[in-house]
């Protein structure tokens, strides 16, 4: 599919008519069938983003009793689909530790690590069980000594010799078959009605679109996700704390074919504004242009993801025009120009609008142009600047410091030992900011 084929097709896939349109029949084919309600859940042992989604889909399922939910006990697809997989375990594990400690769920608090001796026996004692009525419950329960480092909880819940695990195998195998079939390629995932959510970020999602049902049995937001989302809300302080003036500057790293990137911008405008920050924003090439591959199926689920965060956020989104290749080569070597003007905010805005919002393609004169004039820049001076190849050096340093502190994919956010992944992280960098500020100290994730 080229650029621009490609642009129109998620333009289209993004309008909100087409996806009212799109929830209308899945109901209508749903009711004319006779089909129950059905939110296939992919979890991973191993994967602690599948733990934290498991604890809190206890309290759901019990809400929605009209809503069946199916469980399946799966490994993420490898290869293409997870670049740096041994960087990605390491950083769940802190993120995840992080998000418990605010969501005050049990995390590693009966030991220093998971179970991981009883990694191999709890997936074939699941996958012997797979069959059995209570599974979810006994997928909770194996997910929760694994991640608790609950050693003996581990050996008292398995209980007895496990089955074969080449029988094991073909069960996982099966599970990522239907995984890949239906659309996705990662764990701790929820597919509804060919829609899909991803861990616990996006499970109010889910429950508010069967809200929209009448699905919940007490008319009531269920408390435990009533609490989750007040955890996860943006808190800044009022007036810039006294000792935020001794912190490092907050360094944001950006792509502008990174729609999470787009989203992030207008938050950690704020943040960095709210502490009295200097901010360092840092582009680094789009993953595959830096050898990673974006599958399809990993590429729609992202534009479609971002497309709800864009709604909530109350951003425009959904007007595409790809920068891949030489527009966000041009983007970058622009930013750097209008950073030396010291309009880089402007650009950033107008730009991120440009691709993501009003499908004007940056890679030509023309759709520059349109930007260079919105953000009060000078045309003839940027399309020079676009000309000069010096921004390389610069990116290739971003994207070093990037993989230094153990991450590749963007947005990412580093200020002194901190360092988070995500657009949807920034309530949790305000949050690790302000402690800063009260201890003069971060924790390295």
């Amino acid at each position: 599919m080229n650029r621009k084929l490609r642009s129109l097709f998620l333009t289209v896939i993004l309008d909100s008519r087409f996806i009212t349109l799109k929830r209308t029949l899945a109901e209508l084919r749903r009711k004319l069938t006779f089909r129950k309600r059905v939110v296939h859940v992919f979890l991973q042992l191993d994967d602690p983003y599948s733990y934290l989604l498991s604890h809190y889909l206890e309290f759901v399922s019990k809400r929605y009793s009209k809503v069946e939910f199916r469980f399946y006990l799966c490994q993420a697809l490898s290869g293409e689909f997870m670049p740096h997989a041994g960087m990605l375990a390491d950083y769940a594990v802190n993120d995840c530790k992080l998000l418990a400690h605010e969501f005050d769920v049990p995390f590693l608090d009966l030991g220093d690590a998971p179970a991981v001796e009883y990694r191999r026996p709890l997936i074939d004692f699941l996958a012997d069980e797979h069959e059995e009525e209570n599974f979810a419950q006994i997928l909770a329960k194996a997910l929760a000594v694994y991640w608790r480092g609950d050693a003996e909880g581990a050996a008292r819940l398995i209980g007895r010799t496990q089955g074969e695990q080449a029988a094991t195998n073909v069960r996982v195998g099966k599970n990522q078959l239907l995984l890949r079939k239906m659309g996705h390629y990662n764990c701790a995932t929820m597919n509804y009605a060919g829609e899909w959510y991803w861990g616990v970020d996006r499970l109010l999602y889910l429950t508010e679109r069967f809200d929209g049902q009448g699905l919940n049995r007490f008319k009531e937001p269920v408390p435990e996700l009533a609490s989750l989302e007040q955890a996860m809300q943006l808190k800044l302080p009022a007036t810039v704390p006294v000792k935020a003036g001794s912190l490092p500057p907050l360094e944001m790293f950006h792509s502008f074919r990174s729609p999470y990137s787009y989203l992030a911008l207008r938050r950690t405008f704020e943040i960095a504004d709210a502490f009295g920050l200097k901010l360092e924003v840092r582009p680094v090439l789009p993953m595959v242009m830096r050898g990673l591959a974006v599958p399809k199926s990993k590429l729609l689920y992202i534009v479609n993801d971002a497309n709800r965060e864009a709604r909530k956020l109350e951003l425009p989104f959904g007007k595409i025009a790809d920068s891949i290749g030489v527009g966000s080569e041009r983007c970058i070597a622009a930013f750097y120009y209008a950073q030396g003007q010291g309009k880089e905010r402007d650009f950033l805005h107008i730009v991120g609008q440009a691709i993501w919002s009003r499908a004007i393609d940056i890679a030509t004169d023309e759709g520059m142009q349109i930007v260079a004039k919105r953000a009060g820049l000078s045309w003839p001076e940027l399309k020079a600047a676009m000309q000069d190849d010096d921004w390389r050096v610069k990116v290739e340093a971003n994207r070093e410091a990037l993989t230094e502190i153990g991450l590749w994919g963007v947005p990412s956010f580093k200020i002194g030992e901190i360092a988070l992944w995500g657009q949807d992280r920034d309530w949790l960098l305000a949050r690790k900011i302000e402690d800063m500020c009260h201890d003069g100290e971060g924790i390295m994730i």
